[in-house]
């Protein structure tokens, strides 16, 4: 009995660490909190463009990823796992989010209580798309990031390249994942058999790879202009700087493929 009892208390290394973690989380709290929007600005200048833009659009995926079962969301939680070290720029990371998440997605992020928010739906779908965001769709947010990296990759994306992209989202591979259970099993099955996504393998691969396009679900749901435009709105680029996928956005195959012709 005494075995067990000391078994299940904490030793005081423990404590002692749980509460230097408190403190630390205590500290970049606070620090957020009093900066001033100068003082963000000067911050914003310390980080290139091409950096904080790439934040802001892994705050966009992580908040739709992290909605997908209606839950509030901690600011500690978005600092923590996906802006880490941009801390200093948070709030104009959080800013430019948020207008991406209501220009593309007609999502408002609300603080519901001091540092926690949720996202509510204004539009129900896509604008201008016909990909809603409701009970039909519950996994909306992880694959229109799925299918925005196949797009700008040039329609294929290794799997590889995929998880690469995921894993800064705090979604692994080989574990069972918070809110989709197991992704692999969704992404490579579930969206394969709902014919959002194809799977198949790259010829002449040793060990063999694996490689994902958009399926015809895709095409008819969705279309790579409405992806480019949702990429371009949370990097603050026009369209038309990634001329090979505007071109591609505008070329007569996606405008048939999007069509059903």
């Amino acid at each position: 009995m005494s075995q067990l009892k000391r078994r299940g208390r904490p030793s005081f290394q423990q404590e002692n660490s749980f509460s230097q973690c408190q403190d630390v989380d205590m500290e970049e709290d606070s620090m957020i909190q009093t900066q001033s929007a100068s003082q963000v600005q000067r911050n914003l200048q310390n980080h290139s463009l091409e950096q904080v833009n790439l934040k802001v659009g892994e705050v966009v995926q992580y908040l739709l990823i992290k909605d997908q079962k209606k839950l509030p969301i901690k600011r500690a939680d978005i600092v923590k796992n996906v802006v880490k070290e941009y801390k200093d720029v948070y709030p104009e990371i959080l800013s430019r989010a948020k207008n991406a998440l209501q220009q593309v997605f007609g999502f408002q992020l609300e603080e519901i209580d001091k540092n926690i928010y949720i996202l509510t739906n204004k539009l129900q779908r896509l604008q201008g798309d016909d990909v809603r965001v409701d009970d039909n769709t519950p996994k909306l947010g992880l694959l229109i990031v799925i299918l925005s990296l196949i797009f700008m990759k040039g329609n294929n994306a290794k799997e590889s390249a995929i998880w690469e992209t995921l894993r800064r989202l705090r979604i692994e591979q080989g574990e069972k994942h918070s809110d989709f259970g197991d992704v692999k099993k969704l992404i490579t099955d579930e969206f394969v058999k709902q014919k959002y996504l194809e799977y198949n393998k790259i010829l002449h691969t040793d060990p063999v790879e694996y490689e994902f396009r958009w399926g015809p679900r895709a095409f008819k749901e969705t279309s790579k202009m409405k992806i480019l435009e949702f990429v371009s709105k949370i990097q603050q680029k026009d369209p038309k700087s990634w001329s090979t996928q505007y071109k591609d956005a505008q070329g007569p195959a996606a405008f048939s493929q999007a069509s059903g012709q």
